[in-house]
């Protein structure tokens, strides 16, 4: 019995240390990557209308494609690249984000349980977990060692969203001012001379 219950317990390290191996290569995936990684699928030329992707494994965020309109304006190309600046800066934070919280929380399950002389996993072979409690003290110092970080984030979050709506605005008044001098320049030439 004693044997068979050590052996779990070896079966259940080696999947430990299986998952913090995966979790240790996908951040350093994610560190190597200096460009967050596109879809390869594109909206045909047809196509009128951005394409939104599955969520990312690591950010879980949607990655975007932005329709290119045939005869886009300057200023249309400009808010389209912040758009697509913006989609980048935001999935590489969370993606680092989402790395360093999952990395952390398994190291304070492991260091919570080792402290109560247990395993990581149960005599059926099956991952411990512990109680809300136990979490929300993880949860708390997590928060507060990244508050500036967060703060920081938000900061450019809204910046960037504030400059996004501008352009926006911007691109809207354009084409409606396009819409209505094409109007009237199509109303004096269509007009009969006496």
């Amino acid at each position: 019995m004693a044997s068979r219950v050590a052996a779990r317990s070896l079966v259940c390290t080696r999947r430990m240390s299986a998952a913090c191996s995966r979790h240790s290569s996908s951040a350093q995936a994610a560190q190597r990557d200096t460009a967050p990684k596109r879809s390869i699928f594109r909206p045909e030329a047809t196509s009128t209308h951005d394409w939104i992707g599955p969520p990312n494994p690591l950010s879980n965020l949607r990655p975007i494609v932005y329709h290119v309109p045939e005869n886009e304006t300057e200023l249309e190309k400009r808010l389209r690249h912040l758009r697509q600046d913006t989609e980048d800066w935001n999935h590489e934070f969370w993606t680092k984000q989402n790395v360093m919280f999952t990395k952390e929380k398994d190291a304070f399950i492991f260091s919570q349980l080792n402290a109560k002389g247990l395993s990581v996993c149960d005599e059926q072979g099956r991952r411990r977990a512990l109680n809300a409690e136990e979490m929300a003290v993880f949860y708390k110092s997590f928060l507060d060692t990244n508050r500036v970080r967060h703060a920081e984030y938000n900061r450019e979050w809204y910046r960037r969203n504030f400059t996004i709506t501008l352009l926006m605005a911007r691109v809207a008044l354009n084409n409606m001012w396009k819409t209505v001098t094409d109007r009237r320049g199509r109303k004096k030439s269509s007009t009969p001379t006496t």
